[in-house]
């Protein structure tokens, strides 16, 4: 997204990505109301212009970690933002969650390092070819268990420290990890959708979180803001 655009040409990006749009209605949470304008074809539909700011502050915070050389952590569990969370999380050279979150994946980080280190071991016999002499239980039974380390760890495979910042995709999947971030103190970047908590996060996002390209949208501006950072502090991305 181009910071340099007019207001009316960045209004129309964010209306192509549906950010604007919000739940009906029936199910929103009443603490979203400042950064709801009206609604209209049954939606509640975000102030843009608060929206905007408030992804511009979260980018502020992004690019200021980026330029100390800090890392980052996208989550993003369901379904809508699997991908999209790895493949913009690897866009800047971050870490990501993007399968289901473990209750204690920081608070308790050093037991989940220990799973890490399982996971590493495994694939280790698997590229030196260790599976090759197990029986087909034995070796069914080393699939499935590294299938399932792959989808818990791989996008956290090499972090070996708490983030610096976190960023959510979708606040009520991922409350139980937020809670965990807050009671670390780690900053927290969220989008909130009109059925959101804002006073949840410290950042929040007002932003559509059923959309793709909303979501999409987002996340390509807050990883654009971190590459700035890095390059600030001419850090090598690989």
């Amino acid at each position: 997204m181009n910071e340099q655009l007019d207001k009316k040409e960045i209004a129309k990006q964010y209306v192509k990505a549906s950010v604007h749009y919000g739940h009906h209605p029936k199910e929103w949470n009443p603490k979203m109301a400042p950064y709801i304008i009206y609604e209209k074809y049954g939606y509640h539909i975000f102030d843009l212009v608060k929206t905007s700011k408030l992804l511009c502050l979260a980018g502020n915070v992004l690019q200021k970690n980026a330029e100390k050389g800090g890392k980052f952590l996208f989550v993003g569990t369901n379904r809508l933002s699997s991908s999209i969370i790895a493949k913009q999380a690897k866009c800047c050279n971050s870490f990501y969650i993007n399968y289901r979150w473990l209750g204690g994946m920081l608070t308790n980080w050093s037991t989940i390092q220990k799973q890490i280190e399982r996971l590493k071991l495994l694939e280790e016999q698997e590229k030196n070819g260790s599976f090759e002499n197990l029986s087909k239980k034995d070796y069914s039974q080393k699939r499935k268990e590294i299938d399932k380390l792959r989808r818990l760890f791989n996008g956290i495979k090499e972090m070996t420290s708490l983030p610096d910042v976190v960023i959510f995709t979708n606040q009520l999947k991922d409350t139980l990890a937020i809670e965990e971030c807050l009671r670390l103190g780690i900053p927290t970047i969220s989008i909130v959708d009109t059925n959101c908590n804002p006073d949840m996060v410290p950042y929040p996002i007002p932003a559509n979180d059923d959309s793709s390209s909303s979501i999409n949208f987002i996340l390509n501006y807050l990883v654009n803001r971190i590459l700035i950072g890095y390059n600030n502090q001419k850090i090598e991305i690989n």
